[in-house]
């Protein structure tokens, strides 16, 4: 079957391998969307912290001889240690002054940490090898799809689906929502607030390493490879509302389809279909589709 003169297979193929990068996309805009909307911190360090869960992981696996599994479940808690030691010695100190500074400091640390792996690694890349239990494909009947590719797409929706449920229905998302909006108040009835925002950027800063560590048998690693991803999640972000927990998760999956889509029938244009969606959205609703307006 073609749908203007394209066959229905190729199109379903290249929806599914969108739905790959969408999973990225998600996972990438949940972190800051839970670190923005209970933070109000817009985190530009949040590539470099993707790209630091992709190279932990490659030195675990490569160097100290761990393996995949043990790199997947180590790297965000590693990278989330190094979120805390930045929401502790610099990010609190910023909280009572204009955003601005925190998005220039998040911004300096990103390029750090881009300047410290391209010394040490160069700029050539490295590849991860995919799992020996993920090795292989499946066949859908439209398409082969990679066992790691699959793999990807429903870890993914469970992380980012368990991360919403515990925001958005437990008892410990509800104090971290109002230690965010009367830290004053909540500290009254007891709950250690400081502790709360400090483990809220360690988690956020893990998903995105988390979003690194099942990226990197993807694609290659290079330092680079936070920063040319951080701008497109961006703009997911402000597609599905900043602060937004499900709209950023819906919006990353959704965008991540409509470019695969877009790949079928106008390639050239592919790496700029979320961005012209964005500017759309922000004409008609510039709080997102999902976000509150002020």
């Amino acid at each position: 079957m073609d749908i203007f003169g394209i066959s229905l297979n190729a199109m379903l193929g290249q929806m599914v391998l969108g739905l790959v990068n969408g999973s990225f996309y998600a996972m990438l805009s949940l972190g800051l969307a839970v670190i923005f909307g209970l933070l109000g911190i817009v985190n530009f360090a949040h590539g470099a912290l993707y790209m630091l869960g992709a190279y932990a992981a490659y030195l675990m696996a490569v160097h100290l001889g761990l393996g995949f599994w043990w790199a997947l479940l180590l790297s965000p808690l590693v990278v989330g240690g190094v979120g805390i030691v930045i929401e502790r010695t610099l990010l609190k100190r910023l909280y009572h002054i204009d955003p601005i500074y925190s998005l220039l400091l998040t911004f300096g640390l990103a390029l750090i940490a881009e300047g410290v792996l391209r010394e040490y690694f160069g700029v050539s890349g490295q590849q991860y090898a995919v799992p020996d239990a993920l090795q292989g494909a499946t066949n859908l009947g439209f398409m082969v799809l990679p066992n790691y590719r699959g793999f990807v797409i429903l870890a993914s929706l469970v992380v980012c689906l368990v991360t919403w449920w515990l925001i958005e229905r437990t008892r410990l998302g509800a104090l971290l929502r109002a230690g965010t909006e009367n830290p004053k108040l909540v500290q009254a009835f007891g709950v250690n607030v400081p502790l709360m925002v400090m483990l809220t950027y360690g988690g956020g800063a893990g998903l995105a390493a988390l979003a690194g560590v099942l990226a990197a048998p993807v694609v290659q690693l290079t330092p680079l490879m936070g920063s040319s991803l951080i701008i497109v999640v961006f703009a997911v972000v402000v597609i599905g509302g900043m602060g937004s927990i499900m709209g950023s998760i819906l919006t990353g999956l959704v965008l991540g389809l409509l470019e695969g889509l877009a790949k079928v029938f106008y390639p050239e244009g592919s790496n700029i279909v979320v961005f012209v969606i964005m500017v759309i959205v922000l004409v008609f609703r510039p709080a997102g589709l999902f976000g509150r307006e002020a």
